[in-house]
């Protein structure tokens, strides 16, 4: 039987060590600059509202319009793409980013920004795709996990770093230089993908049709089904953290960036300390990060009487995002000859995620619940996604007997 993952891997590193670092450094760069414009643009949403004459809450569908490009973009470029090889899709992706962020830099309303904002999100998902599979393939399969959590360090340092300073100039010197920032960073990531990153032939063997194929495996769409319902707690905490932090815990506005650093850091953490467990065991680590994020979670409403305790508990909860990556980890598993489909779904997957659990916290406070009940709702999440876990692995067992 074909090992499933023989397209996607190598069984041995095929370039020195130092180009896989410097190739996985330069696709992590891609991932700063999406992470910083996905997650900055919702504190700028204030500064780009009032310059487009246009109040917060209809800035905040800008948001929206992302996550749409996100989850439009990720199948759709990943099967349009398929026989391209990925060095030369990387740099498309990523020139196209650049475009889109500059447009949205130069926005002259609210409706372009709209459209700016969806094109945008095009790329997003297929980059991290078919960025994890050129940083699996470099190196042995028992390091495919980690390889890969190196090109979502990118996203996490994002977190820490990336926002604070998109935030800054737009308080600065205007919102319109963070998205000007991020379109450099983009450029960059172009230049260090063509100079480092290993040119590879077209693969005759792929194909849209091929790559469609993805579409009819069961475990894909349960390992999908596991990063949109389980990944969805982090996010109902993390849209709702800086209101329960002013509201309920009663701390100046000015801290709240240091809750949100903290929460980068428990991803940035857990991003390189779990992998190294999922190369060994991989569902076990996913049960076990789920299983994590639901305690970690079910903490929340009774740590937000106190700062220090609040903190603790939002890294934890930050801890809980290397789900993302074990994931896609998994999809390479799963999907056979469908790589490319398979990876760039993860990351739609996790947008729907990043919908559905804004929206249930919502429901829940405007129901009267409280800030707090966020951290219930991502119990419940966290639970959802576990039972796709446990129905994967015992079909899979089945299916082996």
């Amino acid at each position: 039987m074909l090992d499933p993952t023989a397209s996607a891997v190598a069984a041995e590193p095929v370039i020195p060590d130092a180009r896989v670092g410097l190739t996985h450094f330069a696709l992590a760069v891609g991932g700063f600059a999406i992470g910083t414009t996905e997650f900055a643009t919702m504190s700028l949403v204030p500064d780009f509202a009032r310059d487009l004459r246009i109040d917060a809450p209809t800035a905040g569908h800008v948001i929206s319009a992302y996550a749409l490009g996100v989850v439009v973009g990720a199948p759709t470029l990943a099967v349009l793409g398929a026989r391209l090889p990925r060095c030369t899709m990387l740099i498309l992706l990523m020139t196209v980013y650049a475009f889109a962020n500059a447009l949205t830099a130069l926005s002259p309303s609210y409706g372009w920004m709209m459209v700016f904002r969806f094109l945008s999100g095009l790329p997003h998902g297929a980059y991290f795709g078919i960025a994890a599979l050129v940083a699996a393939s470099l190196v042995p399969v028992r390091q495919r996990t980690q390889a890969v959590a190196r090109v979502l360090l990118g996203l996490t340092v994002a977190t820490i770093a990336g926002v604070p300073l998109a935030n800054w100039l737009g308080q600065t010197v205007g919102w319109r230089w963070s998205f000007g920032i991020v379109a450099l960073l983009a450029l960059l990531t172009v230049t260090l993908v063509a100079i480092f990153a290993p040119r590879d032939r077209p693969d005759a063997a792929r194909s849209p049709l091929g790559e469609l194929a993805a579409l009819k495996r069961g475990q894909v769409w349960l390992t999908l089904g596991i990063g949109a319902i389980g990944f969805g707690g982090l996010f109902a905490v993390y849209t709702y953290l800086a209101s329960t932090l002013i509201e309920v815990t009663h701390v100046s506005p000015r801290l709240v960036p240091v809750a949100l650093m903290v929460f980068g850091i428990g991803m940035t953490g857990g991003n390189l300390i779990v992998p190294r467990f999922a190369d060994r065991a991989l569902m076990p680590t996913a049960a076990a990060l789920l299983v994590w994020s639901f305690m970690a979670l079910a903490l929340y409403p009774l740590a937000a009487g106190n700062f220090w305790a609040m903190l603790v508990d939002v890294g934890a909860i930050g801890i809980g995002g290397a789900l993302g990556t074990v994931l896609q980890s998994r999809l390479m598993d799963v999907s056979g000859d469908a790589q490319a489909l398979a990876a760039a779904l993860n990351h739609s997957a996790f947008n729907v995620a990043n919908a559905l659990g804004p929206w249930l916290g919502g429901i829940a406070i405007a129901a009267g619940l409280g800030w707090t009940s966020t951290g219930w709702v991502g119990c419940g999440l966290a639970l959802g996604g576990l039972a796709f876990l446990l129905v994967s692995v015992a079909l899979e067992r089945r299916a082996a007997r």
